[in-house]
C-alpha cells in the first residue's frame, strides 16, 4: 500500500495518524519531493474510476495561480495527468493507492471501507 502526502498537510497528518491507529503499514511518500508520474495517475484513476479532474487539488494556491478551474474543461484527460506530474502540489492529497482501488483524500469511513477488503 502507498500512503501519498505532503508532510505540512493537516489532512495528511490525520490520516498517516488513522493509518497508523489501525496498525497497517505502508510506503510512505512527500508528493512535494517525489511527484507521481502522468502514467501513475493515469494508472491510478483507472483503478478508482475516477476521473482525472477529481485528482486536482482545487482548493489550493497553485490549481488558482494557473486558473485552473476555467482550463480544464478544455483539456484532455492525457493533458490532465501531464499537467498534475509537473507539481506535485497540484494533486490532490492525500492518497491511498492499493492493489484493487485508490482512495483521494482522507475520508476516514471510505478508508475504513476500503482497507476492510485487504
Amino acid at each position: 500500500m502507498l500512503f501519498v502526502q505532503y508532510p505540512k498537510c493537516t489532512t495528511c497528518k490525520k490520516a498517516g495518524a488513522w493509518l497508523a491507529g489501525q496498525g497497517i503499514s505502508y510506503e510512505d511518500r512527500n508528493i512535494k519531493e517525489d511527484n507521481p508520474t502522468a502514467k501513475e495517475l493515469k494508472a491510478w484513476a483507472q483503478k478508482s474510476g475516477l476521473p482525472a479532474r477529481k485528482f486536482f487539488n482545487t482548493s489550493g494556491q497553485r490549481y488558482r495561480e494557473l486558473g485552473l478551474k476555467d482550463k480544464l474543461d478544455q483539456m484532455t484527460e492525457d493533458e490532465m495527468f501531464e499537467l498534475l506530474a509537473t507539481d506535485g502540489m497540484l494533486v490532490k492529497r492525500p492518497l491511498l493507492v492499493m492493489e484493487d482501488g485508490v482512495c483521494i483524500g482522507f475520508k476516514e469511513a471510505e478508508w475504513q471501507k476500503a482497507v476492510k477488503t485487504l
